[in-house]
């Protein structure tokens, strides 16, 4: 389901490494470098936003066929940019928008997509139904090594002289896996607990007394999250350049990124190792060690997968009930991306207070970083509530009995078909 979001997100660090090898301090020194790095974040807060409010009131099924329909052509749009006046900053600036369609396309991967499979994997057996979620979370780390194997072997296949057409396929391939997954999406079902439990008419003042606390504690995790997360894996690249310098290929740049992402999918160690990391920084900062780089630092992103990584969504999706789920999720979800926003400005910022140091700035990222993770981990331990294998269904009891105790009527609540089919007309069952 997001393996085809999260490459079109993960790519665009490769194609600005290929970007500035092709224009060089034309493009590094461009102040839309940033834009067309961070923008398609802010596109994905959009559209969390604004199909987590359609998936709740309207469909999850039809929000998510929109985002998919979004996806291919702004994809498809993106690889053929290019300005009115054939300029360099038109082509930037057409990029730029495009990337900001794409995110909006990306955003309603995750109020619809995510929160349908939640309730979807509340039809498996007990004992089934966590995993078979974060197995999601499996697939955006395929699109994380997705995002830099594609453009590396596209570096080789067109070669360093043809790196204009490499960057451009690389963005074009996107269109792909949302492409096949048009029909299947089509052929879906809405969930059996979302015809249950759709609510018309949302009593806000109730819901947000009832959930905000909640709801902050999960938007903190995932913004700390993602700003380490994306941060980290959009600039690997560009790293991986500044430690081998101009003597190697760009692939091999660019190979090495791919196997720094590749440990995203096994996800197991502890998260103290950046704060070795930072220690042995001058040793591993030579690229007669890289591959020691590389390794230490794989490990240290696969930390982040066994925790956060795999269960933030699994959290962010079972700790609402049905009736606003897709509201709640993509709040939170929105929060994770604008710490991505976030991160692709900072990091250049705490890079750059190391000065000329070469050193410190590859040791500064890291010691923020390992911080931020062992205070995520304080929140999660101290505010998030258990969640087991009917979680769903106990949190939608609990809410509606909330409900019902402040005056609300119940039995409004499902969609128009499932009140027909269950013998309900006008908030009293039929006999």
């Amino acid at each position: 389901m997001f393996l085809d979001s999260t490459r079109l997100t993960q790519v665009i660090g490769s194609v600005n490494t290929i970007l500035t090898q092709i224009y060089g301090k034309r493009f590094t020194n461009s102040p839309q470098r940033q834009n067309v790095n961070a923008i398609a974040f802010a596109g994905t807060v959009v559209g969390q936003l604004f199909f987590g409010v359609l998936s709740d009131y309207w469909s999850r099924k039809s929000s998510l066929l929109i985002s998919t329909i979004v996806l291919i052509i702004f994809s498809a749009l993106s690889a053929s940019a290019y300005g009115a006046d054939g300029s360099f900053g038109g082509m930037l600036a057409a990029l730029t928008a495009h990337r900001f369609l794409v995110g909006i396309g990306v955003g309603g991967e995750y109020p619809a997509g995510s929160v349908g499979a939640a309730e979807s994997s509340g039809e498996l057996k007990k004992g089934h139904r966590n995993r078979w979620f974060i197995f999601t979370n499996f697939q955006i780390d395929l699109g994380f090594v997705c995002g830099t194997l594609v453009p590396m072997n596209l570096v080789l296949i067109f070669t360093e002289n043809h790196l204009r057409a490499a960057w451009r396929v690389a963005l074009g391939l996107a269109v792909v896996p949302p492409l096949s997954l048009l029909y299947l999406r089509i052929k879906l079902q809405e969930p059996e607990e979302y015809n249950c439990q759709q609510m018309k008419k949302y009593p806000y003042w109730l819901i947000i007394k009832f959930y905000w606390f909640r709801l902050l504690t999960v938007s903190i995790i995932w913004f700390i999250y993602d700003f380490l997360t994306y941060s980290f894996s959009i600039y690997s690249s560009s790293w991986l350049l500044l430690i081998l310098g101009d003597s190697y290929p760009l692939w091999v740049s660019l190979g090495w990124a791919t196997l720094i992402n590749a440990f995203y999918v096994p996800g197991a160690f502890i998260g103290v190792l950046g704060f070795i990391m930072t220690g042995i920084y001058d040793y591993l900062n030579t690229p007669t060690h890289v591959a020691g780089f590389v390794v230490l630092y794989g490990v240290f992103l696969a930390a982040g997968e066994v925790g956060p990584g795999d269960n933030i969504r699994l959290v962010a999706s079972k700790t609402c009930a049905t009736a606003i789920r897709g509201q709640y999720y993509g709040i939170a979800a929105a929060m994770g991306k604008i710490g991505a926003f976030v991160g692709t400005y900072i990091f250049p910022v705490i890079i750059a207070d190391a000065g000329d140091n070469k050193l410190h700035q590859g040791q500064y990222p890291f010691y923020v970083s390992c911080s931020l993770c062992f205070l995520s981990a304080a929140i999660a331990l101290v505010c998030l509530p258990q969640i087991g294998q009917d979680t769903i269904v106990e949190e939608d009891i609990r809410f509606k009995a909330y409900l019902e105790e402040h005056g609300y009527d119940t039995s409004t609540l499902g969609t128009k078909e499932f009140r027909e089919t269950a013998g309900i007309v006008g908030g009293k069952e039929g006999y």
